[in-house]
């Protein structure tokens, strides 16, 4: 997201005042961001498709409350975090996850009925999807607040005096408790991850068990199937992914995915239900 302050505040004092075209450009602006982020936060690909179209919606819902104290970028990255640490709704909010029983599940798993599985795709689309799916679920291991700690400073990137903010935290707080998490997450994938040298579990030996346990569909790869915003991201994450010497860094290489759901299609649904001169007053 980017801020232009002159632009960003004509564009937004016509939103609020019903200039249709004018809110879609705000909202085209940030529904990648918002999406990325929720699909990092909740783990499946359905629950960041929801999760961003209520966000884009209190984006719309709230303009009115955004006084350019901050920049733009960080009031979207506020109000998306506040609403995705009390997002219930997800799956993994109703079957938590942490790095014992994740850890258990790769040690133990096998399926009996591997040839009969494996008969629509290669074995390798099938274990790029795994290890992107796998990648969001094991950020679901970590508690709500380190899963958001980890997710800006690793992932985003956004510099640790917004992120504090963000968190309401001290900016030293946020730095220390960033190191620490990212220490946790190399250390699980240096044990577990067979991209490491020291690592046993190998994505294309789990494809089996992964189907077997529906937890990647053949016939829908939602992954595979989501268009990424920049195609050489994804060629360096999967390049970073064989060499994995950073460990914990790899998740900086995760490929960013163009939203399937788009600011237009937000607006109209609104419109629907509410009438655009009653937005501001949300």
């Amino acid at each position: 997201m980017q801020d232009n302050k002159a632009e960003l505040k004509d564009l937004i004092e016509k939103a609020i005042l019903g200039d249709k075209k004018s809110l879609e450009v705000l909202l085209a602006e940030v529904q990648d961001t918002v999406f990325n982020l929720s699909l990092r936060m909740l783990g499946t690909v359905t629950d960041a498709e929801d999760a961003t179209q209520d966000i884009l919606i209190r984006i719309m819902t709230n303009l009115s409350s955004f006084h350019m104290e901050s920049s733009f970028s960080t009031w979207v990255y506020r109000l998306a975090i506040n609403f995705l640490i009390n997002y219930k709704k997800s799956m993994f909010s109703h079957y938590p996850l942490d790095f014992e029983f994740y850890g258990n599940d790769i040690r133990y798993a096998q399926a009996d009925n591997a040839e009969e599985l494996i008969d629509e795709l290669s074995r390798e689309q099938f274990a790029t999807e795994l290890k992107m799916s796998c990648t969001n679920v094991m950020l679901q291991c970590l508690d709500t607040d380190s899963r958001c700690i980890f997710i800006l400073g690793t992932m985003f990137k956004v510099d640790s005096r917004i992120a504090s903010g963000i968190l309401n935290i001290s900016p030293e707080n946020y730095r220390q408790k960033l190191s620490r998490i990212r220490k946790k997450v190399a250390g699980f994938l240096s044990y577990h991850c067979g991209l490491t040298e020291t690592g046993f579990c190998c994505c294309s030996k789990r494809v089996d068990y992964a189907i077997s346990q529906k937890r990647i569909d053949p016939k829908k790869l939602e992954y595979l199937q989501l268009e990424t915003l920049d195609q050489q991201t994804l060629n360096t994450y999967t390049e970073e992914m064989e060499k994995l010497e950073a460990l914990s860094d790899t998740f900086e290489q995760l490929p960013e995915y163009k939203s399937p759901i788009k600011a237009y299609s937000v607006i109209q649904t609104l419109l629907q239900s509410t009438p655009f001169n009653m937005i501001q007053s949300f």
